[in-house]
């Protein structure tokens, strides 16, 4: 199975989603979205960005 997102509100009552891969690990958390709805609209956004998105690699470590 592929992973999946996770809606969640947190500490301060904001909602944001985390990406989970298929081992349960984390891979990445979003910043906070004032509603479900917002949560929802930046999900839809991230997949279109991961499907088509170039890499920009901003560290000196590669």
């Amino acid at each position: 199975m592929a992973g999946h997102f996770e809606v969640f509100t947190d500490n301060g009552g904001s909602c944001r989603v985390r990406l989970v891969d298929e081992f349960g690990t984390e891979l990445a958390v979003s910043g906070p979205f004032h509603d479900q709805d917002a949560v929802v609209r930046g999900i839809y956004k991230l997949r279109e960005i991961a499907a088509s998105g170039l890499i920009e690699v901003h560290t000196s470590t590669f």
